[in-house]
């Protein structure tokens, strides 16, 4: 990770106030929405934060968001990863930012500060493809393809519920209440990369099952969202696909499996 954490400067209240109150509505999405979905990559930044209609073209935006980018984070309300998005050619936009602790501090986040260790690649792969959904979806609200009444990424989208051996927990990647047309379409998200064995899929879709047993969602809002696994291409969604036909255990019609091509197509139903 980028910076030395032993020289970072202390944020008394009034320096943090001061800091605040020198940020503009953009920055503080931006803070924001690094914190919420935990990694974001420059050109996702870019992607959902300067958008085109407010530039004057392409080089513009991307020099607008390499200035902010690179403010918010020597003021540490960001942080940047050693690692890098698709080699040196990506450029800037291939550096991925995490919240600082000044971001968290500007945010008011309850609880002890999260110091952003560098992450596995693993880790790195998996959140940023969870990001590029919400950025694919965000760009599909701007098209008017829909609107995001709900959008809750992890841990707020997690569900706790009774179960056979007292109190669990279902953890989805993302929750997303989409509406399209006179349509309400609620999805829990599992972003699959193509490392966990089947098993382990197939134990994930049994706590959904669980879950909806519980009755706890439909008791709450009225009705079980679908399941839907994005994974990285069409042999991977047939295989898990076809796991999930093959479990007896499970109701199919809760699950659908599609690529991350796909994804937005099938959660605002245009595709199968």
């Amino acid at each position: 990770m980028s910076g030395n954490p032993s020289h970072r400067r202390y944020l008394g209240p009034r320096s943090l106030e001061r800091l605040r109150e020198s940020l503009s509505g953009r920055d503080l999405a931006i803070v924001g929405q690094v914190a919420d979905l935990r990694l974001m990559s420059g050109r996702q930044i870019k992607a959902v934060h300067f958008a085109l209609i407010e530039h004057q073209g392409e080089r513009a935006a991307a020099r607008a968001c390499q200035r902010v980018l690179a403010r918010l984070t020597r003021d540490g309300l960001l942080v940047r990863l050693e690692r890098r998005i698709g080699g040196v050619r990506a450029g800037s936009a291939g550096f991925v930012y995490g919240p600082g602790q000044a971001g968290q501090k500007v945010l008011g986040l309850e609880g002890p500060r999260r110091r952003l260790y560098e992450p596995t690649s693993r880790f790195v792969e998996h959140t940023l493809a969870i990001t590029e959904l919400v950025v694919r979806v965000t760009e599909a609200a701007r098209r008017g393809a829909l609107e995001i009444l709900s959008l809750q990424s992890e841990p707020h989208c997690h569900r706790v519920y009774a179960g056979l051996g007292g109190q669990s927990v279902l953890r989805p990647d993302l929750f997303l209440a989409l509406g399209v047309g006179e349509l309400e379409l609620r999805w829990f998200v599992e972003v699959d990369r193509g490392t966990e064995s089947l098993p382990v899929v197939l134990s994930k879709c049994r706590t959904y099952a669980a879950y909806y047993r519980s009755g706890r969602e439909q008791a709450m809002h009225g009705v079980f969202p679908r399941v839907c696994w994005v994974v990285p291409d069409e042999t991977r969604a047939a295989r898990v696909g076809q796991a999930i036909a093959r479990d007896r255990k499970l109701e199919v019609r809760m699950f659908v499996v599609t690529t991350d091509t796909k994804a937005v197509g099938v959660l605002t139903g245009a595709t199968a």
